[in-house]
């Protein structure tokens, strides 16, 4: 499985903290060797200053040897530093544990007020934001992601935003609340983050901007398979937004894995979006293919059923193994099966129950049970026979009345719109509302 595991690709993107949950999932499922893994973390762990934990994961590694005393000495760096940038922020840390000056300071909308509170009123230093700023990644680098997140938060509200570390500030605001798994109010953040990379687009250089979008991409598939309406966010941005389309064809293909999952899986849409996802998919199906995209290749381009088939085994294999997509293997499996069939019956009128089984890779008696429940559920017009087998697919003839209902349907906006457009290209005022047309 380690062929579709995606964590060295997507880990070229991600902040160290944000890799560390990939480890602990590798591990729990046995991808690779766990020493391998114990020392991949150890090594992503001593660029961070989480000391206790690279003296942890040392004894784990090596639990006859002695932690050498490099470890030891490094924890008591940390200690000193912590003691150091602490001393810096100690005026406001007692301002922000005094709940009536914060509820003076909720009333601020400002932040340039704010400031000129805290300076004049409390004493606060000059330097307050970045000294804040600086104890608060610090404290990220610690591991301490609540602490970050509480300090950052009241960074934002300070700092203009030009300043040089308000994008770092919404970056790193993302990152605690992703670690702390708030994903509502990571979506929000999200949402902040991306505006205001939008926003400044056109000022910055183009490759920053590509650099930017391609971090705002990897880093919102943890919000968005963790939020309740989050798939539908993903295909908005990544199939109808072309920045973010265009980022994710010049950078990270592998990413469509994420978004024909979401496709796939997102059944009010569906029918609409599979044919703008299919042409990406061959659009790039020279820079990146899986079972997943290769699933929807069988099916909607070749019409290869029995390919389709095989991809749809590899699928649940690649599921099982791969961090955001684990907990929806079933959700896949079933709504994959239901576009085998769908496809299958535009084709077939009549169609056999047991080669429809080796179809859907199910055996005959569950497949006659599943389609059972989708006749009862009056997701498909069909009927069994049971004596031979068959599922015999029903046709529903459109009345003439009903065809010239669909044609003359929106007409009259239509008209109306028409005529809008006509007066505007004339010049022609326009009839006021309950006037004849042309009257003017």
């Amino acid at each position: 499985m380690a062929l579709f595991d995606l964590t060295n690709r997507l880990s070229q993107y991600f902040d160290r903290h944000l890799i560390l949950p990939f480890m602990e999932f590798l591990s729990d499922n046995n991808v690779y060797d766990n020493k391998e893994l114990i020392r991949g973390k150890l090594e992503i762990i001593s660029k961070t200053k989480m000391a206790r934990y690279a003296i942890t994961l040392h004894h784990d590694l090596y639990p006859l040897q002695d932690i050498p005393k490099s470890y030891h000495e490094n924890l008591n760096r940390v200690l000193a530093e912590d003691k150091k940038l602490k001393e810096r922020v100690e005026k406001i840390a007692e301002v922000m544990n005094d709940p009536e000056v914060m509820k003076t300071i909720s009333n601020f909308r400002d932040g340039s007020q704010l400031y000129e509170y805290l300076t004049t009123r409390h004493d606060i230093s000059k330097n307050i934001t970045e000294d804040m700023y600086n104890y608060a990644k610090f404290q990220f680098e610690c591991g301490n992601y609540e602490f970050t997140s509480q300090y950052l938060y009241f960074v934002r509200i300070l700092l203009p935003t030009n300043d040089k570390f308000y994008l770092n500030t919404l970056w790193g605001i993302l990152a605690s609340e992703i670690l702390l798994q708030n994903f509502d109010a990571a979506l929000e953040e999200l949402n902040r983050l991306r505006e205001y990379i939008d926003t400044n687009a056109a000022f910055w250089p183009a490759l920053q901007t590509l650099q930017q979008r391609t971090w705002f991409v990897h880093w919102s598939l943890f919000v968005f398979f963790n939020n309740l309406d989050g798939l539908d966010l993903l295909v908005d941005l990544f199939l109808y937004q072309p920045p973010y389309l265009n980022t994710i064809q010049t950078v990270c293909p592998h990413i469509l894995r994420y978004l024909t999952t979401a496709v796939i899986i997102n059944k009010s849409r569906r029918r609409s979006v599979l044919k703008d996802l299919v042409k990406v998919i061959q659009q790039e199906s020279y820079s990146y293919r899986d079972p997943i995209t290769e699933f929807v290749e069988c099916l909607y381009v070749n019409f290869d059923f029995d390919g389709a088939q095989q991809k749809l085994r590899e699928c649940e294999a690649v599921f099982c193994y791969d961090f955001f997509l684990s907990n929806l293997v079933n959700e896949f499996i079933e709504n994959a099966r239901l576009l085998i069939f769908e496809i299958f019956c535009r084709i077939h009128e009549c169609i056999s129950i047991n080669m429809l089984s080796q179809k859907l890779n199910m055996t005959p008696d569950a497949a006659e049970q599943w389609i059972v429940n989708l006749i009862r559920h009056a997701r498909l017009d069909a009927k069994i026979d049971s004596k031979l087998g068959h599922v015999v697919m029903g046709t529903k003839a459109i009345s003439p009345y009903q065809q010239v209902i669909q044609k003359t349907k929106d007409l009259h906006s239509r008209s109306h719109f028409l005529a809008l457009n006509i007066h505007k290209k004339l010049g022609l005022k326009f009839p006021e509302s309950g006037t004849q047309w042309g009257q003017d």
